[in-house]
């Protein structure tokens, strides 16, 4: 469908979370992913994963890709959890401990995932 898609008509797709994709349909994707190319050269695909899987995209679609590294810091995270913890609409549904557990313990878990 992807295919016949593209060549039809300039397209832009995402695929959210590669590192989730089992690796038998990874490598279908990546399949796919190059006939799509072939086919349709003006086709754009922005893929998001984890860091680990940056070699696998890179050498499956070699000469079609541009990677680019993003991944969030612990102010950045911090930053985040201020703003929404400013804006829960039930502020009362918890004490101050609680969000200080928040606040110290979220963005030093997360960042050790993401970076």
């Amino acid at each position: 469908m992807l295919q016949a898609i593209t060549t039809s008509q300039l397209t832009f797709m995402c695929i959210d979370a590669i590192d989730e994709c089992d690796g038998g349909e990874l490598f279908r994707l990546f399949d796919s992913l190059k006939e799509i190319f072939r086919q349709s050269p003006g086709t754009r695909i922005f893929v998001t994963g984890k860091p680990h899987n940056r070699a696998e995209v890179e050498s499956r679609l070699a000469g079609q890709v541009a990677a680019v590294t993003i991944s969030s810091t612990r102010g950045d995270i911090t930053r985040y959890l201020r703003v929404r913890l400013g804006h829960d609409e039930t502020p009362d549904a918890m004490d101050e401990s609680v969000k200080a557990d928040i606040m110290e313990k979220v963005p030093e878990n997360i960042s050790e995932m993401c970076v």
